[in-house]
């Protein structure tokens, strides 16, 4: 089982980018897929997740009204769409899942099952 996210590239501040995870070899309804990311010198932050059993979202107030995270559970993809992006944004932006409940309070090590990540760059 891994995810596979895809859809990161450099934008512009102010523009819209959606990234994708494609998850395989796990029941949508058995897990909650959650996106965290990492820049330079930072901890890795995790922002969003969405429970495949119960379609229930949470967010950081980092990210709270910019993104927002939906699903497909007909080919098991989450998606993360991002509006007015800031230079602040750039990180490298990892898919994980994990067989808890969403929540943005479940711990980074709870998440057994992680992506090779996609690199978003907001510059002018």
């Amino acid at each position: 089982v891994q995810p596979a996210e895809s859809g990161g590239r450099a934008s512009l501040p102010g523009a819209f980018l959606r990234l994708t995870c494609a998850v395989s070899r796990l029941s949508f309804v058995d897990y909650a897929a959650g996106w965290y990311r990492q820049a330079l010198v930072r901890e890795r932050e995790g922002f969003s997740c969405f429970s495949g059993g119960d379609c229930a979202t949470d967010y950081a107030d980092s990210v709270k009204g910019r993104f927002t995270i939906s699903s497909d559970k007909t080919t098991n993809t989450v998606y993360l769409e991002m509006n007015s992006l800031k230079p602040e944004d750039t990180a490298t932006y990892y898919c994980a899942a994990t067989y808890y409940l969403c929540s943005i309070a479940v711990p980074e090590d709870e998440y057994a099952y992680w992506g090779q990540g996609t690199q978003v760059t907001v510059s002018s």
